[in-house]
């Protein structure tokens, strides 16, 4: 088997910052810096991965958006959520994508879930450790299909990398999704019970973390290809 190697692919990182100078010190200004707060979810089932997330993104107090896409398809066998800084979250990813795709093209074949995972949790490496006045936090859950069957990885903010045999959690929110998550998941659950389960974790986190909210996807890998399965929009109005 070929043995794979990423150390000769280019690692471009954000650098962007948006400090504020007060009392002669340099100070960030959070409400500059978009985040999205969040509560993701990735479900390991029978017949493949379910990957969910709210839609909220915040600048400091502010909710900046309520149509934040935080469930992304890489391509027709990889998806992810994403969580942290939204510049770099969004960079990362579609630096990703960029090397997926010329790895696929120079090789000639699929990459595997795995060497996406270890790629991406490469740049998050380097990238929270590079010189900026905004820390450059980024979590993603990456889930896919190869040759060899369904994976789910964790790739923490640090760029360590854990393979998930059942369930996993990320954000603000993720305390109160990993309740419901610990209570009710089963091994040898189906899409269909994986994504009740993920629209039921995403919900709990929705009423108490004031950083996740006003909507709920779902992306499903099967062996029919990755699809998004679910997009809602919460719609609150108080009337007199």
């Amino acid at each position: 088997m070929e043995q794979q190697n990423w150390a000769d692919f280019p690692i471009l990182l954000n650098t962007t910052s948006s400090p504020t100078l007060h009392s002669g010190e340099l100070l960030m200004n959070d409400e500059a810096i978009l985040k999205t707060g969040t509560t993701t979810v990735g479900i390991v089932c029978e017949d493949g991965i379910v990957l969910a997330a709210d839609k909220r993104a915040t600048a400091g107090s502010l909710i900046a958006s309520k149509k934040a896409d935080k469930v992304h398809i890489l391509n027709e066998n990889i998806a992810l959520t994403m969580a942290g800084t939204v510049s770099d979250a969004q960079l990362l990813m579609k630096y990703c994508t960029s090397e997926i795709k010329l790895k696929e093209l120079k090789g000639n074949r699929e990459v595997l879930v795995k060497e996406a995972a270890n790629l991406m949790a490469r740049m998050v490496y380097s990238n929270i450790r590079k010189m900026s006045m905004i820390p450059g936090v980024a979590h993603f859950i990456m889930g896919g299909k190869d040759s060899s069957g369904y994976y789910l990885f964790d790739v923490f903010a640090d760029g360590s990398i854990q393979l998930i045999d059942d369930y996993v959690s990320s954000g603000s929110g993720s305390v109160f999704a990993l309740g419901v998550l610990d209570s009710a998941y089963e091994k040898k659950l189906s899409v269909d019970a994986g994504i009740k389960l993920a629209a039921k974790a995403v919900n709990a986190a929705l009423q108490r973390d004031i950083y996740s909210g006003d909507g709920l996807d779902i992306v499903t890998i099967t062996a029919g290809g990755v699809r998004k399965v679910v997009a809602k929009e919460l719609r609150v109005k108080a009337d007199a």
